[in-house]
């Protein structure tokens, strides 16, 4: 199999015989949900190819190919009327400068416009009346030309717009009130962009342009320039799009068999790595938590083609290319109220809780003194770090990190956030480290007293708990070359707080251990002491209290549950070694390995 990852070119992947998963039947869907339309998915979701498959499905040069390029496909064996109906225009805001004032934004906008519909011109050629006159100064005008000469022509028009928020939000997420004033500068009042999209509605309004498909990251941006164009209809929320982008389980499982054979490897390796790719890649849900989710498809592309070449599974599974969904993090994180979200997104059993998914916010909402916590977590749902499921008992909606992709995002995130410092954060890894080769805890401990405890004391998150305790562990053990690391793991008819065990291809390492947390947190008023007399004690005077007894038995009862469950999963592999973690408030760790071995 040839397997296009970083391809967006249908016309290149079906021709060539690349590897295509078939949702081209979705098309007739898209046609009856309206004229002009709005379809949002994260970065790196495939959009750019859907409309690659719309360009080559209705445009009207492509009609001697239709057969060579859709007979085999599902739209194929029942097309739609319009196919090969139209001059399509397509315009790409991915490759317009972000960078400088807001004029030479403007500038390199129009140019982008402007060199399209020149090609445009050049390709339709001998289907127009004439000439299409291009204003170097101001593209809308160029752009009005086009409707007029297309309409005069007797023909149709269909503009296709891909990632149309992309610039804005780069000069957005760049950070400080300055870029947040030249964000401004392009969609408020008479801004470049809303300006282009007062034109592109006022050309849809019987005046040439017949359809109009949009794609892009999230709302924000069509929400500030909205009354320049407010006619566009979100599909994004669509339960029969639902998997228009991305890749379903089945269709995973069935191309790693594939390689497998290829690779004369047994199916059970097959399985492991699917296994492995939907702990990594799978969870993501954009229209109805209890659907079925997808994979992210350029992720499982980079897996397959690794898989296929090598035999086996990447040792990296975060595809370079993602690592900037990090900044997107960031950029919640430092907004007012910012970084709880962003804590609570890894520390919550339950997800983030929303009254409801918002689908048209704009800047203001989420920058005001004291934005809505509904705002930021809708965000992050469009940017693809936070994904729907199901709803809580009083009808809120729960958003939770969908894999261990987005989570180790998180991870990184929230280590800056609390160590900034990066001799800090090489010293964590040391402890880790140390942790991972010998089973020894307390180096962890100790760092986690002596930096974290202290970072989120400054930052004084007075709802933090013993999930506040995992946090601080997993952000520094989160290991995803060697382990699957998972939190609130479901275990049995229970939740570990913390697991941590080998990928399959590590299980022949003798020297590697999997592992087991659980932690538990006691008020220092149920103690009865004070911060400096908790840090006056010494480890087995605080291991000997009471209280601090009767958390260790409870973790130990429930550890060896969760033991006996995970052997009976993993079977005598498992080399399991667990732990129970007590916080003294957020002054001191105590811990003690329950069992060893295996």
């Amino acid at each position: 199999m040839k397997f296009p990852y970083g391809i967006a070119d249908f016309h290149k992947l079906i021709t060539d015989d690349y590897f295509f998963v078939d949702r081209t039947a979705k098309l007739r869907t898209i046609e009856e949900l309206g004229e002009q339309l709005l379809f949002l998915r994260p970065r790196r979701f495939g959009k750019s190819l859907l409309l690659a498959m719309m360009e080559n499905y209705y445009d009207i040069q492509r009609a001697d190919e239709f057969e060579q390029l859709f007979g085999h496909l599902a739209i194929g064996q029942n097309p739609t009327p319009l196919h090969n109906r139209y001059l399509v225009m397509r315009w790409d805001f991915s490759v317009v400068n972000s960078v400088g004032t807001p004029e030479a934004i403007q500038y390199s906008l129009y140019a982008h416009i402007n060199r399209w519909i020149d090609t445009f011109t050049h390709q339709y050629r001998p289907l127009l009346s004439r000439e299409i006159p291009l204003d170097p100064v101001d593209a809308t005008v160029s752009l009005a030309a086009a409707v007029d000469v297309v309409r005069e022509s007797g023909q149709r028009l269909y503009l296709l717009l891909d990632e149309y928020d992309n610039f804005a939000n780069e000069v957005l997420m760049a950070g400080g009130r300055v870029n947040q004033q030249r964000y401004e500068a392009l969609v408020y009042g008479d801004g470049v962009l809303k300006t282009v999209f007062k034109n592109i509605k006022s050309a849809g309004a019987g005046r040439g342009l017949d359809r109009v498909f949009i794609t892009g990251v999230s709302p924000v941006v069509l929400t500030d320039s909205t009354s320049g164009y407010n006619v566009a209809k979100q599909i994004s929320l669509q339960p029969e799009l639902a998997d228009l982008c991305g890749f379903r389980e089945e269709e995973v499982a069935g191309t790693l068999h594939q390689i497998a054979r290829q690779c004369a490897i047994p199916s059970e390796q097959a399985d492991e790595a699917l296994h492995l790719m939907r702990s990594f890649y799978n969870g993501y849900s954009f229209v109805s938590p209890s659907g079925d989710a997808i994979y992210n498809p350029t992720l499982a592309l980079y897996y397959f083609d690794h898989f296929q070449r090598n035999c086996c599974p990447p040792a990296r599974m975060l595809d370079g290319n993602f690592a900037t969904d990090r900044n997107k993090i960031a950029y919640v994180a430092g907004l007012p109220n910012g970084g709880k979200v962003v804590l609570d997104a890894v520390q919550e059993e339950t997800g983030v809780a929303i009254a409801q998914l918002e689908d048209r916010f704009g800047v203001r909402e989420m920058t005001s003194p004291t934005p809505d916590r509904t705002f930021m977590a809708s965000l992050l749902y469009y940017l693809g770090v936070l994904t729907l499921t199901s709803s809580t008992p009083l009808g809120e909606q729960r958003l939770i990190i969908p894999n261990l992709v987005v989570r180790r995002l998180y991870v990184e995130r929230i280590q800056e956030l609390l160590l900034p410092d990066g001799g800090d954060r090489d010293a964590g890894w040391a402890a880790a480290r140390h942790f991972f080769l010998t089973g020894d805890l307390q180096p962890l401990c100790a760092f986690i007293e002596s930096r974290y405890f202290r970072a989120l004391d400054n930052r004084d998150y007075v709802t933090a708990n013993e999930l506040t305790l995992k946090t601080a562990f997993l952000t520094l053990i989160f290991h995803d070359i060697i382990y699957i690391v998972d939190s609130e793991t479901a275990v049995g008819r229970g939740y570990s707080d913390l697991t941590l065990i080998r990928r399959p291809e590590r299980w022949h390492q003798p020297e590697l251990w999997d592992f087991l947390l659980e932690f538990k947190l006691i008020k220092l008023s149920d103690l009865g002491l004070t911060g400096e007399e908790v840090e006056r004690l010494s480890q087995e005077q605080a291991a000997a209290l009471p209280l601090v007894q009767q958390s260790f038995a409870a973790a130990a009862a429930q550890l060896a549950r969760y033991r006996e469950a995970l052997t009976a999963q993993y079977g005598a592999g498992l080399r399991l070694r667990t732990y129970a973690v007590i916080g003294l408030g957020f002054e001191r760790l105590v811990w003690v390995e329950t069992a060893a071995g295996g």
